[in-house]
């Protein structure tokens, strides 16, 4: 697909692998509708790129949220072409703690956010996507969502991650065979470590420990390293129905 002049929808584009993925398609000549629920972040990213984006406040696992940031990308930009979900957390719980039994409302939470909210992203930009004019081979648009290296070798204390990870890994094929007569791709990305604000937080030596224990490149994944694969598989019209892993060939260990 061409991005010049296209519009998509990237949530989670407040910080992280959505804000690199806003400022790709930017440069690359399209509009982007900068979803999120952290509202300084999303404005300072918006205001940045200029013109070429807006940001709408954004819970993407509430169905009326998602709906008018959709219609806030149509109204503004005359169209929605896609979308690259980011929005996610990543919580840590063992199933059996210190403490006792894993909390339920943890793995609620995390299937609600990173599994949920990115089919509630799907199922309602896919809509609107559908009812574009077809370009060429007949494509309409792209969505491209984000998994995890969690959802194949998920460590102790990510039951919960993984599990909504693995969901997202799960559902792209079917979406992508049912999409297919509407002209829409539907793939996903499953990152290894990456240096976004999940392990931002974490002690200089721990971060490092994480880097060290990719293969090669040894360090962390950069957010634009990500946003470069997603503007490759939005401009790719073959790749589909795909997972794709991003993770430097680390296979994460028990813990």
């Amino acid at each position: 697909m061409e991005l010049r002049g296209r519009t998509f929808f990237v949530s989670g584009g407040g910080s992280g692998l959505g804000a690199a993925t806003v400022t790709t398609l930017a440069e690359a000549g399209a509009n982007v509708l900068v979803a999120d629920v952290n509202e300084e972040a999303g404005k300072g990213v918006a205001a940045e790129i200029g013109e070429k984006a807006k940001f709408v406040y954004t819970d993407v696992t509430d169905e009326g949220s998602v709906q008018e940031a959709v219609d806030a990308a149509v109204e503004t930009f005359g169209g929605l072409n896609g979308a690259v979900n980011c929005a996610g957390i990543g919580p840590a719980a063992r199933v059996l703690g210190r403490k006792g039994p894993h909390p339920l409302d943890l793995f609620e939470k995390t299937i609600q956010v990173n599994l949920v909210g990115t089919f509630n992203v799907v199922r309602l930009a896919g809509a609107r996507i559908s009812e574009g004019e077809p370009g060429e081979d007949g494509e309409r648009g792209v969505i491209v969502n984000t998994a995890s290296v969690a959802a194949f070798d998920g460590q102790i204390g990510q039951a919960a991650y993984s599990a909504s990870k693995g969901g997202i890994v799960a559902m792209t094929l079917p979406i992508a065979r049912e999409f297919a007569r509407f002209g829409i791709r539907v793939l996903t990305i499953a990152p290894g470590t990456f240096n976004t604000p999940m392990v931002e937080g974490l002690p200089e030596d721990a971060r490092e420990s994480l880097g060290n224990q990719v293969p090669f490149p040894s360090r962390l994944g950069e957010p634009s390293e990500y946003a470069a694969l997603a503007k490759h598989v939005i401009e790719n019209r073959m790749l589909n129905g795909e997972v794709i892993r991003l993770d430097g060939a680390i296979r994460m260990a028990p813990r």
